[in-house]
């Protein structure tokens, strides 16, 4: 036997089925005899199969037809593929027979069925495709991106690509000398740049986050059928209800303007989840819903961005999207979260995305570390970005407008902070003014106790100063309270507008807990007014409102329809 041995695996994301675990495929698999050199999958082009070796050995290649390099070798009882079959995405990796074997070859539609039927077996796959996703992640692996840092259309592809968990590598042309011949090589220009490449075949130039998302699989199209329930925003809410909706029978449709995951999918650890006793990234919780959903039969569709709800003649809810595609419910539930606030000062919009952030994942802490940075905000959100922050920056310096971090913080992000020794609580102090030409160099900062201002050197500043309901696109169609956020329930009726009241008109009832002023158009999460601004509330809102559709759909007979 010729080529590599293969590999350990000292990370748990490759476990080695037993024979009994593999006879569960065998009935909806087929036996294919694999030689040198056949590929099973490759990277950039969908893959609907789930693979287990049962002889031989088959490379795992990141950059196959370029400078490939072999990140993995897998023998009899491994299974192939990561997260990405499960949520029909390309392959980010090629999978290449060595030694001659057998492979069982079992289709992704099958593979749920199975699993379905074998939970424990289901929860071992699902384990170790998160964890070959996290190794994908943190190994450079996927398409690449080329760009320079300072160009905003390369920050916008590294934040999507981030925010969604895409495997990718950034290569920037003003730090690596190899990157101009690369360039060469695929025929592109620096004009031309940044360019997304899938080994040395694919190369798309500067394409649009809808135009990456439909490439890797992660856009699907909503069509034109219409569904029964379509949810407006894929955080913590509207995945609650995707979840419910699409397991209970209702045909589901999620969109979602950036990420599955909202404000939740930024945080670096989320410790007071029920159920999650060590805590769990928002990124993860995210994708396990995602994963959840798509199993039951929702569609979920990153990015559309709602531009206007409006009611059709024969009952029907249409969403309109910005890029004029209009999708049809007979239901909607409005979860579109809120906005965190930008911090007016001169020079903070200047240098958004060039230091200036708001949120702090793995992408943003990147772009800063062994620096200085600042986190401005008294919150959980503030808090939380601090913690993060302080495993890779030099200093943290917390800057908080108020003197008391208890007033509008958690106690345990409050007790990590006081014992972090790289984190500096500046109470009592704002910032007047962010700094910088190409990129964020200092931030003024005021003490409002005293008037005195003292100029700080940072790499970054993160902002956490607040946020908005997510209501401009259903300013004119729906109830909303003083603050911006949808009425819902008794509120309702209390709003006193004749206009919203002659939606009900036809119906002998007050509108449902978390019904708006039209009938079955529902909203939960951070976007409702009175909402608790938590997690876990908001994935209940999100159940919550299921039960609600449930109940409009049956008084309107459209269920099913």
């Amino acid at each position: 036997m010729t080529g590599p041995v293969e590999s350990p695996d000292p990370d748990g994301a490759f476990p080695r089925l037993t024979d009994e675990q593999i006879a569960v495929f065998a009935e909806c698999g087929e036996r294919r005899r694999v030689e040198p050199g056949d590929l099973l999958f490759r990277e950039g082009e969908p893959n609907d199969t789930f693979y287990i070796v049962l002889s031989g050995l088959i490379k795992i290649v990141d950059g196959y037809g370029a400078d490939g390099r072999v990140v993995r070798v897998h023998g009899p009882g491994r299974f192939l593929g990561e997260l990405g079959l499960l949520e029909g995405q390309v392959a980010y990796v090629t999978a290449v027979v060595d030694a001659p074997g057998e492979v069982l070859a079992v289709p992704v539609s099958e593979l749920s069925t199975a699993l379905a039927r074998e939970p424990e077996l289901g929860n071992l796959i699902l384990r170790a495709y998160l964890n070959r996703r996290e190794l994908l992640l943190g190994q450079g692996t996927g398409f690449r991106i080329i760009g320079s840092r300072y160009s905003p259309d390369t920050r916008r592809l590294l934040s999507f690509a981030a925010r969604n968990r895409l495997p990718h590598r950034w290569i920037d042309p003003d730090r690596e000398p190899d990157a101009e011949a690369l360039l060469r090589s695929l025929g592109v220009t620096a004009a031309q740049t940044p360019v997304v490449v899938w080994g040395g075949r694919k190369v798309l130039r500067n394409p649009g986050n809808a135009v990456l998302a439909e490439t890797v699989g992660l856009r699907v199209p909503p069509g034109d059928t219409g569904c029964d329930l379509l949810i407006v925003g894929a955080g913590p809410a509207g995945l609650g209800a995707a979840v419910y909706g699409s397991s209970e029978g209702l045909r589901t449709v999620v969109l979602d303007r950036s990420a599955a995951g909202g404000q939740a999918g930024t945080s670096s650890r989320i410790e007071n989840y029920l159920g999650f006793p060590a805590g769990i990234s928002g990124s993860e919780l995210a994708e396990r819903a995602v994963i959840q959903a798509t199993r039951f039969g929702a569609r979920i569709t990153v990015p559309a961005t709602a531009a206007a709800l409006e009611q059709r003649e024969d009952g029907r809810y249409v969403v309109r999207l910005d890029d004029g595609e209009e999708i049809a419910a007979h239901a909607v539930v409005i979860a579109t979260g809120a906005q965190y606030r930008r911090l007016d000062v001169p020079g903070c919009r200047e240098l958004e995305g060039l230091g200036v952030h708001y949120a702090a994942t793995i992408w943003e802490a990147r772009q800063c570390e062994v620096n200085q940075v600042a986190v401005v905000g008294g919150g959980n959100s503030a808090g939380q970005a601090a913690v993060f922050l302080a495993r890779t920056a030099s200093r943290v310096h917390l800057v908080v407008r108020g003197g008391d971090l208890e007033a509008d913080m958690s106690r345990y992000l409050v007790e990590r902070i006081k014992a972090e020794p790289r984190i500096e609580v500046l109470p009592h102090t704002e910032v007047r003014e962010v700094l910088g030409s190409r990129r964020v160099e200092a931030v003024v900062l005021e003490d409002t106790a005293t008037g005195q201002r003292r100029r700080l050197t940072v790499a970054a500043l993160f902002v956490f100063i607040g946020a908005r309901p997510g209501t401009g696109w259903v300013a004119d169609a729906l109830a909303l309270d003083k603050r911006g956020a949808i009425l819902t329930g008794r509120d309702v009726d209390s709003s006193g507008s004749d206009a919203q009241a002659a939606h009900w008109n036809h119906l002998s009832r007050r509108p449902y807990l978390l019904e708006t002023s039209r009938p079955g158009v529902f909203a939960a999460g951070d976007v409702r007014s009175g909402s608790i601004n938590r997690v876990a509330s908001a994935v209940g809102e999100g159940a919550m409102s299921v039960r609600l559709v449930h109940a409009y759909l049956r008084e309107v007979g459209a269920a099913g329809m």
